[in-house]
């Protein structure tokens, strides 16, 4: 319901964005809290995934390759399960999918345990990937329903990043100290059991979710992908950048700590890494911006890509904490801007799906990295990993570069895609 613009002091303070403000939002906390549950296991998986196939196995290569088909079934899956949820609701996707993920990752831990062959964990990777919960798509797609079109959107984009990367501060730490100091599978299997609890709880919260759009059938004809609006392609190659930092960084910054003795050390540089982004995604959401998002995403992904090019140059865990916080400092404004940039671009019955596209090529671009530096680290010197992060931003840096024009969103008044016969109007700040 979004309010009248009126030149008045309540008009300029529903201008300001604020945490405050958007957190006192009817509604917002029966799905915050038990969002922030459900999502926690995904910042574990790959690490944990790493951690226990690289001590069964004895090679990074192995676990970078498992934890990649993980990745690569999610990239290929979530979108899919985000078009489902944006036509039967999202409560019917999730609890099936939060069942299935549970008892494949449980499977997949037995299978590494008892020394089972490559290609039989490959096998269990994948319908464990293909089941993971997105839960942050979900919740981007309630915020919607609940603001609509409010200038608070712009802030809740930026918590949602901050949420993300809290759980990217506190997962991989979880994980690593259950892997190392309690055994090798404590990860996965801790992950497994949040993603039961957090999931069936998250959906049970009925009333924030979207409506299901065509309950009669007519709007269900006219659906389409959100594949098909250009500007959400041009993200996705972005987002599948910003995915080769998280892979490239998880794998190198394992076998980074594990060359100096102190595999402990791995989970704090991560966290370093991770705290940088969750600390600028705090400041971006603050600030009242006046550059457009399209100039926001350029240069703050040229950052990102600068700062990443320098982590292979690093031999020192103090220099590489420090590079490591700068990097994650770049990643968080790049989040933000491309979601908030998803609101103008895409029509409401199909953001959830556009969300679920871009998670699943952070996924994807994750997957590939582990796979590349996992090779690299076993093939090369320590540290050629970080190879991967620089290689990947400055690919999608060019990308964004040539296609940028597409993420101008259409004049009001016109369709966003061809096909899509259920737009909504949107309030103008």
């Amino acid at each position: 319901m979004a309010s009248t613009v009126t030149p008045s002091k309540d008009s300029a303070a529903a201008s300001r964005p604020g945490y405050g403000r958007l957190l006192r939002t009817p509604g917002a906390w029966t799905f915050l809290l038990p969002g922030f549950a459900a999502r926690q296991p995904f910042a574990m998986l790959t690490i944990s995934l790493v951690l226990l196939v690289q001590h069964t196995t004895g090679s990074y290569g192995a676990a970078g390759a498992v934890a990649a088909v993980t990745g690569v079934s999610m990239a290929l899956f979530a979108p899919y399960g985000g078009r489902l949820a944006d036509r039967y609701g999202q409560r019917a996707v999730l609890v099936p999918g939060v069942l299935l993920h549970t008892a494949s990752g449980l499977a997949l831990t037995a299978l590494a345990l008892t020394g089972a062959p490559l290609w039989a964990l490959f096998v269990a990777a994948v319908p464990t990937g293909a089941s993971v919960p997105q839960i942050g798509p979900m919740v981007r797609a309630r915020w919607g329903v609940t603001l609509k079109g409010s200038p608070l959107m712009t802030t809740a984009a930026a918590f949602e990043s901050v949420t993300d990367e809290f759980t990217f501060v506190v997962g991989p730490l979880l994980a690593t100290a259950l892997c190392t100091a309690v055994d090798p599978a404590a990860g996965l299997i801790t992950e497994a059991a949040l993603t039961l609890v957090g999931g069936l709880l998250f959906a049970a919260r009925k009333g924030t979710q979207p409506e299901v759009a065509a309950r009669d059938g007519r709007a269900r004809v006219e659906h389409v992908s959100a594949l098909r609006v250009p500007g959400v392609r041009v993200l996705i190659v972005t987002f599948l950048g910003i995915g080769s930092v998280f892979g490239g960084m998880q794998v190198s910054l394992a076998a980074f700590s594990e060359s100096i003795g102190n595999p402990g050390l791995n989970g704090v540089l991560y966290g370093v890494f991770a705290a940088g982004n969750m600390l600028s995604g705090v400041v971006c959401g603050a600030i009242a911006w006046k550059k457009a998002p399209q100039r926001r995403l350029v240069i703050g992904y040229a950052a990102l890509a600068l700062t990443a090019s320098a982590l292979w140059t690093t031999h020192s865990a103090p220099a590489l904490a420090g590079i490591g916080l700068l990097v994650g400092m770049c990643i968080a404004p790049a989040l933000i801007t491309g979601y908030t940039l998803v609101e103008s671009l895409v029509p409401a019955g199909a953001r959830t799906e556009a969300f679920t596209w871009l998670t699943g090529a952070v996924a994807l671009g994750q997957a590939v990295a582990v796979t590349a530096a996992g090779q690299l680290e076993d093939r090369l010197w320590d540290g050629a990993g970080f190879l991967v992060p620089m290689a990947g931003t400055v690919l999608a840096l060019m990308t964004l570069l040539a296609q940028r024009s597409r993420l101008v969103p259409a004049p009001r008044g016109r369709t966003v895609a061809r096909g899509v016969g259920h737009r909504e109007p949107v309030a103008v700040d």
